[in-house]
C-alpha cells in the first residue's frame, strides 16, 4: 500500500479502488511502520523492497532516512557523500501494478536524491540514478513474479566495490523467492553464491558512475 499525507486522499478512485485495491496509507502510519525496523532504515546497503510501491510513500521516506545517515558520515566528503548517496538508492527496490504510480515513484525518488546532492539533469550522478531507478522499480505483478511486457521481473543487485565503482548482477524474483526455503529471516540476496540455484541471470563488468549515466534505455521491466 502506498502512503499519503492528506488524510482525504487515501484512494484517487473508486474504480481503481474496485480494479486494483488501490488504498493509501497515512504518512503517520508509514512512519510508525518504518520505526520498527529503524536501524535498518538507517543503515546505507540495507536493501529494501516495496512490492507495492505506488508513488514511493514508503521508498521515498526509507531514501530520506538513509540519505540522513550519508550526511551524517560522509556530508564533510564531496565525493563520499555522492557515492554513498547513489549506493543509498541502489538499495532501495519497488513494484507497481499501474503504470502510472511507478512512473511518480522513478520522479519522486529522483527528485529527493537530486535535492540532496544538488544536481542537474545534465549531471553524471542524476543520469547514474535515474539509469538505477528504471531497473530498481519494476512496471509488474509482485503476485504473478511477471513484469508489465509478460516476461519475469529481474532485479538488479548493486555491489559497491570502492573507489567509485559498482558491481551489477542480475537476478530473477521468482527464484530469489525460494531463499526463503533456505532460511526465513535472511535478506535480500543473502544466500547468494551460496547454492547454485541462486546464481546471476547476468553479470557485467564493474562500472563507475559516468558508465551507469551512460546506460542506454534500460530494459523496461521498470517504469518508463
Amino acid at each position: 500500500m502506498e502512503a499519503s499525507s492528506q488524510p482525504m486522499s487515501l484512494i484517487k478512485s473508486k474504480k481503481r479502488v474496485s480494479d486494483h485495491g488501490e488504498v493509501f496509507t497515512p504518512l503517520w502510519l508509514v512512519e510508525r511502520m518504518l520505526e520498527l525496523v529503524k536501524g535498518e532504515t538507517e543503515r546505507i546497503d540495507s536493501r529494501f523492497l516495496e512490492p507495492a510501491c505506488g508513488s514511493g510513500n514508503f521508498l521515498v521516506p526509507i531514501l530520506q532516512r538513509k540519505l540522513a545517515a550519508v550526511e551524517t558520515k560522509y556530508g564533510r566528503d564531496s565525493f563520499g557523500k555522492r557515492i554513498h548517496a547513489l549506493q543509498a538508492l541502489t538499495c532501495c527496490y519497488g513494484i507497481e501494478l499501474l503504470a502510472d504510480n511507478i512512473a511518480e515513484c522513478h520522479a519522486n525518488m529522483l527528485e529527493v536524491f537530486g535535492q540532496y546532492l544538488n544536481l542537474l539533469p545534465t549531471d553524471d550522478f542524476w543520469r547514474a540514478g535515474s539509469n538505477v531507478l528504471f531497473l530498481n522499480l519494476v512496471h509488474g505483478d509482485a503476485l504473478s513474479m511477471l513484469a508489465a511486457d509478460g516476461g519475469p521481473i529481474t532485479f538488479v543487485e548493486w555491489g559497491y566495490l570502492g573507489n567509485g565503482r559498482f558491481q551489477r548482477r542480475d537476478f530473477r524474483l521468482d527464484v530469489l523467492t525460494k531463499v526463503s526455503g533456505f532460511r526465513e529471516e535472511a535478506p535480500l540476496f543473502a544466500h547468494l553464491g551460496k547454492h547454485e540455484v541462486f546464481q546471476p541471470v547476468k553479470t557485467y563488468a564493474p562500472m563507475t558512475v559516468r558508465d551507469l549515466a551512460a546506460l542506454d534505455d534500460p530494459p523496461r521491466g521498470a517504469a518508463a
